[in-house]
């Protein structure tokens, strides 16, 4: 499931990239109401898109994904990004560690070699939001904002109903919902690369919103699921 917002010159690609390394899976491109070629692309390339109506961010569009694969009776969903960061040599890491595993990260942080391009603050902030997630979900993760992930037919039925739409809902607050709702958690280290196209956001100031709003999504989604 690849969620996918103006990323019509590497979509393509990325398409290319999973089905040469995964050569059996089914590929659905949730086009975020794109104002380029992003789902022309995607259907070009003969793989299924859910293309929405205008731009409801990755947490809503990841929510149709599921219910998607949900209503198409699939029992495991790979996210992965629609930038090029992500992998799909690495997927069989997150598939071989899903037996018995709910919802699977694939980590930059957790393995021996770490060559993710981020500022000091940011990996500080991925750090400390880490740490206050593993206490939560009472398992040691690195990198709880890693959107390449791998999630079962659980995580499909409760994730399809329950997926928060904010920003870094997606990511932190979902953790957060799965643990309260019984779900295993794990991660394996993955390697990623840089964005194909764009610059990612690495300043200070906008380093430093980052954290914040990440502490304030934390606080809000323990408020909420209490």
């Amino acid at each position: 499931m690849i969620p996918a917002f103006n990323e019509a010159k590497s979509i393509g690609n990325v398409i290319q990239d999973i089905r040469l390394h995964i050569p059996n899976a089914s590929i659905l491109v949730v086009d975020d109401g794109s104002k380029d070629n992003t789902a022309k692309v995607a259907e070009s390339a003969k793989v299924s898109v859910l293309q929405l109506p205008f731009n409801i961010g990755v947490g809503g569009a990841l929510r149709a994904g599921f219910l998607y694969a949900h209503r198409h009776s699939f029992t495991q969903v790979l996210q992965f990004d629609a930038d090029g960061q992500h992998k799909a040599e690495y997927a069989s890491r997150l598939l071989e560690a899903a037996h018995g595993i709910d919802i699977v990260i694939g980590s930059r942080f957790s393995g021996a070699k770490d060559n993710y391009d981020a500022s000091l603050f940011r990996r500080l902030a991925i750090r400390l939001l880490s740490l206050v997630i593993s206490k939560i979900c009472k398992t040691k993760l690195t990198d709880v904002t890693s959107g390449f992930r791998l999630s079962s037919s659980t995580a499909i039925e409760l994730f399809m109903k329950d997926y928060p739409v904010e920003y870094l809902g997606d990511t932190i607050e979902s953790l957060v919902i799965a643990r309260k709702a019984g779900l295993s958690i794990a991660e394996v280290p993955v390697q990623m690369s840089k964005r194909e196209f764009g610059s990612p956001s690495q300043n200070l100031l906008k380093s430093t919103w980052y954290l914040l709003r990440a502490i304030l999504v934390v606080i809000l989604s323990l408020i909420h699921r209490k």
